[in-house]
């Protein structure tokens, strides 16, 4: 699509959220509830990032879980018994109208990884549910607020490159490539100065070996041809099926962009990126800003 075609929020329609990992980083918390479920504030890990979809012009939302994530269903699912509480025996419109907010506008289904075997297999496993047509992947863990959704910044550079996969790119210190996927790219002109295009992707590189700093965080536009690429890889870093190892056999026949979004990121997979976010998040809220910034002024470190 050339630069100044009209931009279609609609053309991605669905996003694959996968959530059948384990959570070992939160334990004990994450033993009995999938860290998807874990609250910032007052809604799910999960939820922000549905929500950020929907914002995207995504309605058809597919969640890759796997044994102990019911909990998943149950939020996205009608609850009428809490609803008839709301609405006749504890009447209470505000609380009423946020249950049944979540999710509404989309159509959500589900498939099951029975194995954590990876980032690319659990992606594979959506690959009856996304059929013949562009998706995105969204990491719940893996938080950004932004203006914009970070999912539209990509949809438009997707669109914008006529239907290349685009991932999300962030500037990592040298010393933490090692904890992500990172790009070797070179900026594309006549764009905005944020779009590069893939020339390699190193899985989890010693900071002497990473070809740049430019690390993937957890956001994705990716086209089908990318399930039959994770089936031809196989086990990678970690002895499992990475996604990052499937996007690098896929370079070889197309063309791979990424985009260094506007946004804060935060890593609510990690205990420290976790509390950052419900800080921050909670210092942005209209009805808690105020009172907590005053509660954080008033502790005496």
């Amino acid at each position: 699509m050339a630069k100044g075609a009209p931009q279609s929020k609609h053309s991605v329609r669905k996003a694959v959220f996968p959530a059948a990992g384990l959570g070992t980083r939160f334990l004990p918390a994450t033993k009995a509830q999938p860290k998807e479920m874990l609250p910032i504030v007052d809604k799910p890990l999960i939820q922000y990032g549905v929500e950020e979809a929907i914002r995207s012009g995504i309605s058809n939302i597919i969640i890759v879980t796997g044994r102990g994530k019911s909990s998943i269903e149950d939020h996205f699912d009608v609850s009428f018994e809490l609803e008839h509480m709301l609405e006749n025996k504890r009447p209470n419109r505000e609380l009423l109208s946020l249950v049944r907010s979540v999710a509404a506008d989309a159509d959500i289904s589900y498939c099951r990884q029975k194995e954590a075997l990876g980032l690319g297999h659990a992606v594979r496993r959506a690959r009856e549910l996304v059929g013949n047509e562009p998706f995105a992947v969204v990491l719940s863990d893996d938080l950004i607020h932004s203006r914009t959704p970070c999912l539209d910044q990509l949809i438009r550079a997707f669109d914008h490159t006529g239907g290349a996969p685009v991932l999300a790119l962030m500037e990592v210190p040298r010393t933490d490539t090692h904890l992500y996927g990172v790009v070797k790219a070179e900026p594309v002109e006549n764009y905005d100065g944020r779009l590069f295009r893939i020339t390699d992707l190193v899985e989890k590189p010693a900071p002497a070996k990473a070809p740049s700093n430019l690390a993937i965080v957890g956001r994705y536009v990716l086209i089908p041809e990318i399930f039959d690429s994770i089936d031809r890889t196989g086990p990678g870093a970690g002895g499992e099926i990475q996604l990052t190892d499937g996007l690098k056999h896929l370079l070889r026949t197309h063309t791979l962009y990424g985009y260094l979004f506007e946004g804060e990121r935060y890593d609510a997979g990690d205990k420290m990126g976790y509390l950052r976010a419900t800080v921050e998040f909670a210092l942005r809220r209209p009805d808690l800003g105020r009172p907590f910034r005053d509660y954080l002024k008033s502790i005496k470190l």
